[in-house]
């Protein structure tokens, strides 16, 4: 993507490549953290490969040290790779970096910044922060939404039986978005979409806007440029990211009309409902006007639950159920707990899981070899700062490399390999955001307020599936087959699905 960004940009007028060169070339201050040389105008930009971010800046930052400087167009950025760093930008200093840019396609996805994730750091952040913490998922809720997560994991279960019966391969990228999906849409708006026409659209809607919240304008890498805009217009950009936006704003709306006019239907009638999900406490925050909240806010937070509760999940468990069959030894290791726990009950408690302390850690080794978010969402420093000796200035773009720390050889020992047992015994490491070792949920104050519903569901779905079945590979593929290929995106997906055979155990 950035070299065709590179191609057409070279149709710009050279007027303003000649007006705003002598801005662009500064003396480097050496207080500056270090880093690759960059080239007059488009800075380090060649030098990335945008299909796999956090793996190209890893290798580009790896000769300069835990802190390195690069610059991406007209925009100043610097990139972490150690969890002393991490520790000191995500909480000795977390006021000082947790502001956030706010790039075209996210301005426009989160209705101008007022969503949790990518809002900048402001008062309206604070509240939609208190929103989801103490309203949307405090533990109490998350326990008021396990009935729905136990029915959902249940009916993959029975899919996933059916498949084994017949002998069938079974897709479990597909079924892992399909099931998390499934929950956040009934945590999210009481219902949920069967296979057709109708979950296509939605599943497609979501994967459309993960792609436009990644993606780069040339008004976000040159901003104030003149004539840079319309290069995004005349490629198209501008109009496809319209579109899915409207596509979206109209699926958000007619949800909430739908349950206002089922909320009268109930009044009128003095039915009783079930228990609120979080389209009912958002309407009743707004008619309680507890907070400044608009339908804009409601459907901002609604994109933030569906895309966080669903991609990061799913991933988690394919890259888990990836790493266990490509290591039997670990896998035999993990379902005998999980079948000694459990015993010969017909399913799995969610009660159950506090026991499972193999599996805890297998999932927490998974988180540092793949973390759902490799690179975690960009901060922007809200005012200048020094950092390991280093100054940063003001407006400094800032990419905590989750990827990067977690394979860190001055933190974990035999760091690629892959090791559930490094995290039992005295090691307590967790991924809280208390242990800058491990952070694929972020810390300090972006620190993901959905953390906890996403660990449970990957929980119950990861122990479902070692209890339940023996897994194998379809014939004639064998475990150095499996790839580790990742996705372009905030979320790392698996990038070839995995299609494995399940066996059943009872």
């Amino acid at each position: 993507m950035i070299s065709n960004m590179l191609l057409s940009f070279l149709f710009l007028p050279l007027l303003s490549l000649l007006y705003l060169l002598p801005k662009i070339i500064k003396k480097k201050s050496k207080f500056n953290p270090p880093g690759p040389p960059g080239l007059p105008f488009i800075g380090n930009l060649h030098q990335i490969d945008q299909s796999s971010l956090h793996s190209s800046l890893w290798n580009l930052t790896k000769p300069y040290g835990p802190i390195v400087s690069l610059r991406f167009g007209f925009n100043s950025a610097v990139v972490i790779s150690s969890a002393s760093l991490a520790k000191d930008v995500l909480k000795t200093q977390d006021l000082i970096f947790c502001d956030r840019p706010l790039f075209i396609g996210q301005q426009k996805i989160t209705y101008d910044g007022i969503d949790i994730a990518f809002s900048p750091y402001s008062k309206c952040w604070r509240e939609m922060r208190k929103i989801f913490t103490h309203h949307l998922f405090s533990p109490k809720r998350v326990r008021s939404f396990r009935c729905i997560r136990e029915d959902e994991v249940s009916s993959a279960m029975k899919t996933i039986h059916d498949l084994a019966l017949s002998s069938k391969p079974v897709n479990l990228s597909e079924m892992m978005k399909s099931v998390t999906s499934n929950i956040m849409m009934r945590v999210s708006f009481g219902k949920r979409y069967q296979h057709g026409h109708e979950s296509t659209k939605v599943f497609g809607l979501l994967n459309e806007l993960q792609a436009y919240l990644v993606d780069l304008y040339f008004s976000d890498v040159w901003p104030g440029l003149p004539f840079v805009g319309l290069v995004d217009r005349l490629m198209g950009k501008m109009n496809r990211l319209e579109k899915c936006f409207q596509d979206l704003d109209s699926f958000y709306q007619q949800l909430i009309d739908e349950r206002l006019i089922n909320n009268q239907k109930r009044k009128s009638y003095e039915e009783d409902k079930d228990e609120d999900d979080v389209m009912d406490i958002l309407l009743q925050l707004v008619k309680d006007k507890l907070f400044s909240l608009t339908n804009e806010h409601i459907k901002a937070m609604l994109m933030d639950v569906l895309v966080a509760g669903t991609d990061t999940s799913a991933a988690i468990v394919v890259w888990a159920m990836t790493l266990l069959i490509r290591n039997p030894k670990v896998m035999k290791k993990a379902q005998e707990e999980v079948r000694h726990v459990i015993g010969k009950n017909s399913k799995i408690d969610e009660d159950d899981l506090t026991k499972l302390t193999y599996l805890k850690a297998v999932i927490k080794e998974t988180t540092r070899l793949y973390p759902p978010v490799p690179l975690l969402v960009p901060r922007e420093t809200r005012k200048d700062s020094i950092v390991h000796g280093y100054k940063i200035k003001q407006k400094t773009l800032v990419y905590v490399n989750a990827w990067a720390i977690g394979r860190d050889p001055r933190s974990w020992e035999r760091p690629e390999e892959f090791l559930p047992e490094r995290f039992l015994g005295s090691c307590d490491i967790d991924f809280k955001g208390n242990d800058f070792e491990l952070i694929p949920f972020g810390a300090g104050r972006r620190l993901c307020p959905g953390m906890s519903i996403g660990v449970v569901m990957v929980e119950l779905l990861l122990a479902n599936l070692l209890y339940l079945f023996n897994w194998g590979l379809p014939d004639g593929v064998g475990k150095e087959d499996i790839d580790f290929d990742a996705m372009p995106g905030i979320t790392m997906h698996k990038k070839n699905e995995l299609c494995v055979l399940a066996h059943l155990q009872f």
